[in-house]
């Protein structure tokens, strides 16, 4: 146990493990036996929550906000390695620049102007969605692109290969564990954002809409419910993701510290 207060030191998984469930029994058994005033009771929620699953349709709206949180995780992805990777051209640069300051817009404006532009509500919720998935992931994708250092590509040089085989093998399949943990970091604010446009267009439901029903009648219960099952799916996606890199990328963790 002495390796938990030890700086740089890796204990077992074993030992991890059982100091994360000792941790979060004791969580939880402060919340059911001292819970501050703010907060409802766990008893109180965890009946919030079977009422939300049997009666009003947690799984189904879950699941409709997973969808669409898939679809505009995949549209900005793309949108934002193709952004990123033209970076290597001088000309496309202040393109990059540019996307990257877009992150600062705030959302609630630019729905209006998507509304007018496009047909459907679904459109209009999956363009926000992709736009402000595609300003941060560019912001990070650039990042990994331009910390490429002059050794690697003079060693590609040295191998024979010119500018363009030297920056596809390098900067565009050298670095995809890296672009991979960007889009596992960033996912994060589509789950945050859909709430966000789920209230605004609530044709097809959601997560995002059911939450905005509990706060207007301040279900304070079923509000924490909701957000606990965000959470915990938010977790499930995240080790998913770092489980996929590993998967395709068994490489990328040889020469990290330990």
């Amino acid at each position: 146990m002495h390796t938990l207060f030890t700086p740089n030191a890796q204990p077992r998984r074993r030992v991890l493990a059982m100091l994360i469930g000792t941790q979060a029994a004791v969580l939880l058994a402060l919340w059911a036996f001292y819970p501050l005033q703010i907060f409802p009771r766990l008893g109180d929620v965890l009946g919030a929550l079977g009422d939300l699953v049997t009666t009003q349709g947690l799984v189904p709206a879950l699941w409709a906000s997973m969808v669409t949180a898939g679809q505009a995780l995949a549209g900005a992805t793309a949108l934002a390695l193709l952004i990123s990777y033209c970076t290597a051209l001088p000309f496309f640069r202040p393109l990059a620049f540019v996307a990257s300051k877009l992150r600062y817009l705030t959302l609630t404006g630019l729905t209006f102007f998507m509304a007018l532009l496009l047909s459907s509500g679904h459109q209009v919720k999956l363009s926000v969605l992709t736009f402000g998935a595609t300003v941060y992931l560019v912001t990070g994708m650039t990042r990994v692109i331009l910390d490429t250092t002059q050794e690697e590509m003079d060693h590609a040089r040295t191998l024979g290969l010119g500018e363009w085989r030297s920056f596809w093998e390098v900067v565009v399949r050298g670095k995809l564990p890296a672009m991979l943990e960007v889009v596992r970091q960033n996912f994060a604010i589509v789950w945050t954002l859909i709430t966000l446009v789920e209230t605004l267009y609530q044709s097809e439901g959601g997560i995002g809409l059911l939450l905005y029903k509990q706060n207007r009648y301040l279900h304070l219960d079923g509000v924490l419910a909701i957000q606990l099952v965000i959470l915990a799916t938010g977790a499930l996606q995240d080790y998913g993701f770092e489980a996929l890199r590993r998967w395709i990328f068994p490489y990328a963790a040889l020469g990290t510290a330990q």
